[in-house]
């Protein structure tokens, strides 16, 4: 559905006429205004309206339409297609999901389409209306401010998973005792679907960035290289912050897994030393509960107390060889 939409002059809203081909010939004939239409998964006939009165490539409504496309920049001969993806982060579940943004820009006028709840443009639109000197620029204003928030927020998201992963890195190397092997193995490999799904949103925006941060991109305005250049800085930041909790959380994984081959090798040398203690006794008993007349010691009154103290002497012995290397 159609969410808003509006004609802006000299950086700030006015009115002007509800069809969308006459507000665009307003803001052209005007030479400083521009027409910004924000849409929320639209449906084919809402789009196609939008579609054919701004003149957008059939190619670029087929991927706002279908949606689940990695984020890039298209450039087309009447119209700039962007393609980003905000990144959410779930407080209740520690979770990361995203969504998706399409931006069409062309000489005087924005389309941007939105899928998904968790990235709403209307802070964006108001905080642009109140900065009247950032929406001079035209259409690239708007490209810029949609861009910078989904940076912004990139930054804000990694904050959050630092704190999830220092309490899953607490968890890991906490007291045998205290910590759930099995628990512990999948929320790290909860936690790094998570990451991926991040990286799958930040990390291909960052060639798209760096274009608009260079010269030569139609429909772009030439003074917003500086802004642009900001906004790339800061997704470098994210994606460097997230590359290190991939790191991490590989790390994380190699001690966890390193720490159960311990802990199994101790279980395995305990096995061995009882198995070993065991044995002594098992071998004395099976020597004497053999058939045969003539054994030593065999019709000697004191053969059975002597034999079981031997039993428990040599089991003794192997207890305190087996304590004092500390396989018990």
């Amino acid at each position: 559905m159609i969410v808003d939409c509006g004609i802006y002059r000299d950086g700030r809203r006015t009115d002007g006429p509800a069809d969308f081909s006459d507000a665009l010939d307003e803001a052209r004939a005007s030479g400083d205004g521009f027409v910004w239409i924000g849409l929320h998964e639209p449906t084919e006939q809402e789009f196609g309206l939008v579609s054919s009165e701004f003149g957008l490539h059939p190619l670029a409504v087929e991927d706002a339409l279908r949606a689940h496309q990695r984020p890039k920049l298209e450039i087309y001969d009447d119209s700039l297609f962007v393609v980003v993806k905000p990144v959410v982060y779930e407080q209740e579940s520690d979770t990361v999901t995203t969504d998706e943004l399409m931006i069409f820009m062309g000489d005087s006028f924005v389309v941007t389409v939105r899928h998904g709840e968790g990235a709403p443009l209307a802070a964006v639109r108001s905080r642009l209306e109140a900065e009247p000197e950032v929406l001079r620029h035209g259409p690239t204003s708007v490209l810029y401010a949609v861009s910078d928030a989904v940076v912004d927020h990139y930054i804000e998201v990694a904050a959050e998973l630092q704190v999830d992963l220092e309490e899953l890195e607490a968890q890991v190397f906490a007291p045998s005792g205290t910590r759930d092997s099995k628990n512990t193995a999948a929320r790290i490999y909860t936690f790094k679907r998570q990451v991926l799904e991040f990286r799958r949103a930040s990390g291909p925006l960052a060639a798209p960035t760096a274009r608009l941060a260079g010269a030569g991109v139609p429909f772009v305005d030439k003074h917003s290289q500086p802004f642009f250049r900001d906004v790339n800085d800061h997704l470098t930041r994210a994606n460097e912050h997230v590359e290190g909790l991939d790191r991490l959380l590989s790390d994380i994984l190699a001690a966890h897994l390193a720490q159960m081959g311990v802990r199994q090798n101790d279980d395995m040398r305990k096995i061995s030393a009882w198995a070993a203690m065991a044995a002594v006794p098992t071998m004395v008993a099976g020597v004497y509960g053999m058939n045969f007349d003539h054994m030593p010691e065999l019709h000697w009154a004191w053969t059975y107390p002597a034999v079981v103290a031997l039993m428990g002497c040599a089991v003794f012995g192997l207890y305190r060889t087996f304590k004092h290397r500390g396989w018990l």
